[in-house]
């Protein structure tokens, strides 16, 4: 089975994209692609896992509801989309944690972090997930990026600890679900969503997602809610680089997303959870 994580976050929220907004100019408009992004669930009866920043409720609590009416799972990505290896974020991190669960009425049991930023300064949060009862977590990447992932990861779910990120450790009483990595002109390469969806030729994809399914490991998938809806994004100037890694070829994940939801079998992590 394949696990499906939509990253819900607002268009300024991009570690590549956050600096280069004034906070003024931070104005949610993610929650209206929200019925859209619903509705392509309906179409192929997928059940997804929303991993949502907190402060994007705050101001359209209603995002809750509607996610949950379609019998969606709600995970947690910090309130304010932070990088966790950023300098003192743990205990801001623990009031995070604490807020979210009071909005939500305790009913995430799975976190996924920005930017996939679990590593060594940041392997705090695994005790802090377990602490306030979280079943699992969906952030390593067994690929190594500019941006992130621990590349000697297992591909497999595992126990992790903050002492073990990479391997399983009996003692791990929290879940880690790596997501999909892949081959590619002989190294590899991460192909779970976001820029690679994009980028790369959907075969590739496809048959990344078909090796998992051989060996029977349970491939775990993401994209952006902008990604979906780009018609809500503003017009916003940014470092060449930087746009090109966010919105190239933008416009075409939404006919990506539905090929693939045509082909494999998509659900949330916690429907998954219930069947093991």
């Amino acid at each position: 089975m394949n696990l499906l994580g939509i990253d819900f976050e607002d268009w300024y929220h991009p570690q590549l994209v956050e600096p280069f907004v004034p906070d003024a100019k931070k104005i949610p408009t993610m929650f209206k692609g929200l019925d859209k992004i619903l509705e392509l669930l309906r179409k192929y009866d997928i059940k997804a896992t929303f991993f949502l920043v907190g402060e994007l409720l705050s101001s359209n609590p209603e995002i809750l509801d509607k996610i949950l009416a379609d019998q969606h799972e709600i995970g947690f990505h910090t309130m304010k989309h932070t990088r966790l290896d950023v300098p003192n974020f743990k205990p801001i991190f623990k009031e995070e944690i604490k807020e979210f669960n009071k909005i939500t009425s305790g009913k995430s049991i799975g976190f996924r972090a920005p930017t996939f930023s679990i590593n060594e300064k940041s392997s705090w949060v695994i005790d802090e997930l377990a602490d306030n009862n979280y079943k699992y977590d969906s952030s390593i990447i067994p690929a190594k990026t500019n941006l992130y992932g621990i590349p000697k990861a297992e591909k497999s779910p595992y126990k992790i600890t903050s002492e073990n990120l990479d391997k399983n450790d009996e003692k791990g009483s929290l879940i880690e679900f790596p997501l999909l990595v892949t081959k590619f002109l002989g190294k590899t390469i991460p192909a779970a969503g976001g820029f690679y969806l994009r980028s790369l030729p959907l075969k590739i994809i496809k048959n990344a997602i078909k090796s998992y399914e051989r060996n029977e490991i349970p491939s775990s998938f993401y994209i952006h809610s902008w990604e979906l809806t780009p018609e809500f994004i503003p017009k916003i100037k940014l470092p060449i680089k930087n746009r090109f890694i966010t919105f190239h070829k933008i416009e075409k994940t939404f006919s990506k997303m539905e090929n693939l939801f045509n082909e494999f079998d998509f659900t949330s992590f916690n429907s998954y959870f219930k069947k093991i």
